[in-house]
């Protein structure tokens, strides 16, 4: 009997566990994210993004990303299998010149194959390294 109810209350704090947490790719919608971290530019990051850093929104019903490089909007398709993404080229875009730094933004994020949600933090990864990191923010 006791073996029973052990049993049973084991079974539902397993449950309990499972249900209560979303998967990554589930996990990407609905907030907006904001860069907080790039490989591979020799620059600081704040040095790259001073005044305004680059953010990216998921849409799950269209298929898109849209969101700034820093400095121009952008829209782009993406494409989720597992944990792996693939983003097309970025489609319009406004053209304003800012000092560069956007577009080392939107090339990195036509190498990137790979996420991960963890701790609220969005990893874009190129193989299993995380190349940039973004944080939650309000729209």
């Amino acid at each position: 009997m006791k073996t029973s109810i052990l049993l049973f209350f084991f079974a539902i704090l397993l449950a309990e566990s499972c249900g209560s947490t979303k998967s990554d790719e589930e996990a990407l919608y609905g907030p907006t994210w904001e860069l907080e971290y790039i490989s591979g530019p020799r620059i600081a990051f704040d040095g790259l993004f001073p005044n305004k850093k680059p953010q990216i929104t998921f849409n799950k019903e269209t298929g898109k990303v849209r969101g700034t490089d820093s400095c121009n909007g952008y829209t782009a398709d993406f494409e989720i299998t597992e944990n792996t993404i693939a983003f097309g080229d970025p489609g319009p875009t406004t053209m304003m010149f800012c000092g560069g730094s956007e577009r080392q933004f939107l090339q990195m994020m036509k190498k990137i194959d790979g996420y991960s949600v963890e701790e609220g933090k969005l990893n874009l990864l190129v193989g299993e390294v995380p190349m940039m990191r973004f944080k939650k923010v309000n729209p």
